[in-house]
């Protein structure tokens, strides 16, 4: 009697998906090299997923939720502005030069050339930098309100600054610029915030 079929862990598919498509970009990422990645029949993945871009997007998806809410997390933390965007920056190298993960980061690297056949997945992920940008530029404008920034802080401009900054980092991470080059530039990169006392850091690491 042949024995029964190893059961489908959805889960794990899922998992292996989102690190081929971090590692290999949306369109660089075929249906013949999701099959051989998760070692499964089109038929099964189509089954469990729908289409190559439904599971594209559940990855990404899978990607905030997990590794890539570090900036959530780091705006969550209830720490002072400048602590906020030192974690944030911080975290995303960490994340971007683990060696065991793709480098970069994934809504970044995913999709940064997109044919015209695609263009509701570059508009989608687009759209989700351009959330981060507004969360980042919220932040910087409640602490002007607060009084934690000087009133003459320019955090539209200063929120597009680190936004391009911590694109930027992905891009250095995936080209094998080592962390720490990266986690001083970071330092470099915290002067850009203005300070009522002091230039010192907020907090010895």
């Amino acid at each position: 009697m042949a024995g029964r079929p190893r059961e489908f862990d959805r889960e794990l598919a899922l998992l292996k998906a989102r690190n081929l498509f971090w590692r290999q970009g949306y369109e660089g990422t075929s249906m013949s090299d999701l099959v051989a990645e998760l070692g499964i029949a089109s038929a099964r993945i189509y089954k469990a997923f729908g289409s190559k871009e439904q599971l594209f997007r559940e990855a990404i998806a899978d990607y905030e939720n997990r590794e890539g809410g570090f900036a959530d997390r780091a705006f969550a933390a209830g720490n002072s502005v400048r602590q906020a965007i030192e974690t944030l920056l911080m975290d995303a190298v960490h994340l971007y030069c683990q060696p065991d993960l793709p480098q970069g980061c994934m809504v970044v690297a995913s999709a940064a050339s997109v044919s015209a056949d695609n263009d509701d997945i570059k508009t989608w992920l687009a759209r989700h930098r351009l959330q981060r940008t507004q969360q980042i530029i919220d932040r910087l404008r409640q602490a002007v309100q607060s009084g934690e920034l000087p009133a003459t802080t320019d955090a539209d401009g200063l929120g597009d600054y680190f936004t391009a900054f911590l694109h930027g980092l992905s891009v250095q991470a995936r080209d094998g610029v080592a962390q720490s080059r990266l986690l001083a530039a970071v330092n470099v990169a915290l002067t850009a915030l203005p300070f009522f006392d002091s230039p010192e850091p907020n907090h010895a690491d």
